[in-house]
C-alpha cells in the first residue's frame, strides 16, 4: 500500500512540479519552483500537501477535511510569494522573492510536534489527539 503522504506529494509534484507545459500559465513556473522547494524540506515533506488557486497548503492529516493550522504559501502575479495563515482569516505574514525564504517562514511557524501526517481527516485527528492527551 502506498503511503498517503507520498502519494499526495507525487500528485502535487506531477501536476505542478513541471514549469513548462503547452499553454503555460504565468504563475506556473514560480509555483513549480515552490512545490519543488517545499518537497525538499523534510519537515514539510512529512505533511500532506494540497494545492489550489496557486497556493500550496500543508495538512497534518491525509484526507479532507484537512487541518488549517499550518501556514500556506501562495504565488503572486509578479513571480513573488506570500505566506499566510494558518487560516484564511489570518493576516498575511510576509511577501518574498524567494521560494526558499517562503518555505523557511512556514517551517518556523509549524505547530509543536507537527508531523508526520495522521492518516485520516481533521475530525479523526482531533479525536485521536483528544484521546491521546486524556491518558
Amino acid at each position: 500500500m502506498t503511503n498517503p503522504v507520498d502519494a499526495a506529494w507525487h500528485k502535487v509534484l506531477t501536476f505542478y512540479g513541471e514549469s513548462s507545459r503547452p499553454g503555460e500559465l504565468p504563475l506556473l513556473k514560480p509555483f513549480a519552483e515552490l512545490v519543488r522547494v517545499a518537497h525538499a524540506e523534510p519537515l514539510l515533506r512529512q505533511l500532506a500537501p494540497w494545492a489550489g488557486m496557486w497556493e500550496l497548503h500543508f495538512s497534518r492529516c491525509t484526507e479532507a477535511p484537512f487541518t488549517w493550522d499550518v501556514p500556506y504559501i501562495g504565488t503572486l502575479t509578479d513571480s513573488r510569494y506570500y505566506v499566510e495563515g494558518p487560516s484564511r482569516s489570518s493576516r498575511r505574514i510576509a511577501e518574498t522573492d524567494s521560494a526558499q525564504v517562503a518555505v523557511a517562514m512556514v517551517v518556523d511557524r509549524l505547530p509543536p510536534g507537527c508531523g508526520p501526517a495522521f492518516v485520516g481527516d481533521a475530525r479523526e485527528l482531533a479525536a485521536h489527539e483528544k484521546a491521546r492527551d486524556s491518558r
